[in-house]
């Protein structure tokens, strides 16, 4: 008698062996797809907001330290979030999450946009003033394709525009050589806005678009005398396409993010501009309004119900809020404009 066989202890047979190894397969496989869910559910949650640093050692800092230490700490959070930069990421959960790359894309460019002007406006005195050198060199890196994954990689460019940052500010404050300048007047600012006006007309645009809608052609605003390139239709059918909507509303969610801390500490470098122009209540409800576009969602995927219908729009939600923002940014800068 095979006593070994009885007492279970010989080999299994290989049919029985096969359905262990597929069965402990599966667990594993069960476990990591679950984890990377997870995982990517994490990469997913957007960063809180943060109040904006004014202060140094206790003391109020010189004009321009809020808005350029606000603009280091939002470029940092875009590349040192749970998951850091995930918009050119090859492998998964990055690979296959969109949500967040689109949020980011929507932070980057405000990045963008305020160290275009900071380089050309903000630390110049008048149009033929000599650059910064630091904001020369942050202003490109940062305008480097928001998509390459090495060689160099995006994320290598965008800290060596964050060097280039802390270089300025460091400069800024008196703590290295040559001093730096930050000039806070009304047409610097109107300068900002009005490329802020353009950013939030053309997202509130295609927010508004998530259902398809006939609006009167405005491409000539009216005007007898201009011309186009080509024939015009007076009526025109907009709809943004349904892959596209929630890439375009959470691209709205990481413009207002950090237009809401742009526009924080602009409201303390600029307040003896605002003041002087009784414009003080006007930049507040722009921050309001993007405070309120902000509210987390409640939803796990962006709806996109029709305007009156059973199920909620999230794209129109965002888009009253970005346009009644637009509204009081230009109420803003013709305040600004004025004597």
């Amino acid at each position: 008698m095979d006593f070994k066989r009885f007492a279970g202890g010989g080999p299994r047979p290989p049919g029985q062996r096969r359905r262990v190894l597929t069965r402990t397969a599966g667990i594993v496989a069960a476990v990591l797809a679950v984890f990377v869910l997870l995982l990517g559910w994490y990469w997913s949650r957007e960063p809180d907001t943060f109040w904006v640093d004014w202060e140094r050692n206790g003391e109020p800092a010189v004009t321009g330290y809020a808005t350029t230490d606000t603009l280091l700490r939002v470029a940092r959070t875009l590349l040192d979030k749970p998951g850091g930069y995930l918009t050119n990421d090859v492998m998964p959960p990055g690979l296959y999450l969109d949500n967040m790359p689109n949020w980011e894309f929507g932070v980057l460019v405000q990045v963008r946009d305020l160290a275009r002007v900071m380089r050309n406006d903000f630390s110049r005195s008048q149009t033929q003033s000599v650059e910064d050198p630091d904001l020369a060199e942050a202003e490109p890196n940062f305008n480097f394709d928001n998509n390459s994954w090495i060689l160099p990689s995006s994320e290598s460019r965008y800290r060596r525009g964050i060097d280039h940052l802390e270089s300025y500010r460091a400069r800024l404050v008196g703590e290295a050589e040559p001093p730096a300048n930050f000039y806070a007047r009304a047409d610097n600012l109107r300068e900002w806005l009005a490329v802020v006006e353009k950013r939030l007309g053309n997202l509130s645009q295609q927010l508004s678009a998530s259902v398809g809608q006939a609006r009167v052609n405005i491409d000539l605003a009216g005007d007898p005398a201009g011309e186009a390139g080509g024939p015009r239709r007076d009526e025109v059918e907009v709809q943004t396409p349904w892959l596209q909507i929630d890439d375009v509303f959470y691209e709205a969610r990481g413009t207002a993010w950090a237009l809401l801390h742009f526009l924080r500490a602009i409201e303390y470098d600029m307040r003896h501009v605002l003041e002087d122009k009784n414009a003080t209540v006007s930049l507040r409800q722009v921050i309001r309004e993007l405070e309120g576009s902000l509210a987390p969602m409640r939803s796990p995927i962006v709806l996109n119900g029709g305007g009156y219908g059973l199920f909620a729009n999230h794209s129109l939600v965002m888009a009253s809020y970005l346009s009644r923002a637009n509204q009081a940014i230009t109420n803003l800068r013709e305040l600004l404009a004025g004597g």
